[in-house]
């Protein structure tokens, strides 16, 4: 095989030590260093006076990201790989080996780099990522309270669409506060909730516990604590989301995505001109992101067709998009989710709407227009004759005649 690269480091990162080998024309050397900050100066200081051009490492949980962020700072090509694509042989698992292995492939040009996003982006994906996190805990904390009361026979989420809504906020903290009368808790309904007063009369009717308010009064509390952290992170996302304004306007206007979303969208996959550089295609991205059916055949005959590995992050928000989408009245968002899942079901549907979202929102950003609205009809447009065809047998199998005339 023909050496690609001449001077090359081959890393086994690990949570206490890195092994690191290095392999010239001469021969190769190896040495171990530890993983706090003196040491990785260290190691970087070692590789540079090797003066190796390409560095790479396996993509070991986040163990590789100080590596990284230092190498990046110098002239030095750092590379994290697919673990799956760089398996040493069976019989030779050492630490010493993997990272002898490592800077052979490198040397040889057989790695293939993962998608390492710019500092700038990094730095935005952990944010946002962080407050996704924080979102997600406050809808558990919610899920919490409600079984609370549901444990006190207090039926307030069966009359009230959201309890933490400003109403049910203030019945939350009277029932605290020791208020146990259901008229005086059903007087702090606000605008609409005020003509389901009745209800909420007979929901609000039960037996809270001293443990059950303790408990409601804690959960509260970091309910609020959680709100602050929340409005917090959105504050600093939005500041570093001032160069991509119109990038985040574009975005928004395809059915299913509001701007959390749109911020999430382009953390995930880049900035700028950043996806195009990195992304030749959509269909590139879509299976970056896990957004594909996999392909699986053997002797003719096709196995599951289950999708690929892929950013959970990304994929989990364009499913979750294309569950709004699929809510949202006469579009083709809307239309394609109806159309499929009444064939494969609601879970592959969602699926194929995101791997449509996600294609849309390639093409906006390198094309730099606005969606498109193509009809909740435009699968019917699309193969009209045949919708006609079929229209008419079924209307003729019930004893009708049909005239078919088009219409100015």
């Amino acid at each position: 095989m023909d050496v690609v690269y001449d001077r090359c480091c081959g890393l086994d990162v690990h949570k206490k030590s890195i092994t690191a080998c290095v392999i010239v024309t001469k021969g190769k050397e190896i040495k171990t260093f530890g993983t706090m900050t003196h040491d990785l100066f260290e190691l970087v200081d070692w590789i540079k006076s090797k003066r190796c051009t390409h560095v790479a490492m396996e993509s070991t949980g986040v163990f590789w990201k100080p590596i990284y962020n230092l190498l990046e700072l110098d002239d030095i090509q750092p590379m994290v790989v697919n673990a799956a694509h760089i398996k040493a042989v069976p019989g030779r698992k050492t630490d010493v080996k993997d990272a002898e292995w490592i800077a052979k492939l490198l040397r040889h040009g057989l790695l293939q780099p993962s998608y390492i996003p710019s500092r700038e982006q990094r730095e935005l994906r952990e944010l946002v990522r962080y407050r996704r996190s924080l979102i997600e805990e406050r809808s558990r904390e919610i899920s919490r309270i409600q079984k609370v009361l549901e444990g006190a026979n207090i039926k307030l989420s069966s009359v009230a669409t959201d309890i933490m809504g400003v109403s049910g906020r203030s019945m939350i903290k009277a029932i605290i506060n020791g208020v146990d009368n259901p008229e005086e808790l059903a007087g702090l309904a606000k605008r609409s909730l005020k003509k389901k007063k009745d209800d909420l009369k007979r929901a609000l009717f039960g037996s809270v516990g001293p443990h059950q308010k303790m408990m409601l009064k804690n959960q509260l509390t970091h309910i609020e604590f959680l709100d602050q952290q929340i409005a917090m992170l959105n504050e600093e996302v939005q500041d570093r989301m001032q160069p991509y304004e119109q990038d985040i306007e574009l975005l928004d206007s395809i059915p299913g995505i509001g701007r959390s979303h749109a911020e999430q969208l382009l953390a995930e996959i880049g900035l700028g001109k950043e996806i195009s550089n990195q992304f030749p295609s959509a269909s590139h991205l879509c299976s970056w992101a896990g957004m594909v059916p996999g392909n699986n055949e053997s002797a003719g005959k096709k196995k599951s067709g289950k999708t690929r590995k892929g950013n959970k992050k990304l994929r989990a928000a364009l499913v979750e998009a294309a569950h709004s989408a699929a809510k949202t009245k006469n579009t083709y968002l809307s239309a394609q989710y109806k159309r499929l899942a009444a064939r494969i079901g609601k879970k592959r549907a969602a699926v194929a709407v995101g791997h449509t979202i996600l294609t849309i929102v390639y093409h906006l950003l390198n094309k730099r227009q606005t969606y498109i609205e193509l009809g909740a009809d435009y699968f019917d447009r699309r193969k009209k004759e045949i919708v006609i065809k079929q229209s008419i047998k079924r209307l003729e199998t019930l004893g009708c005649k049909v005239t078919v005339e088009d219409v100015a």
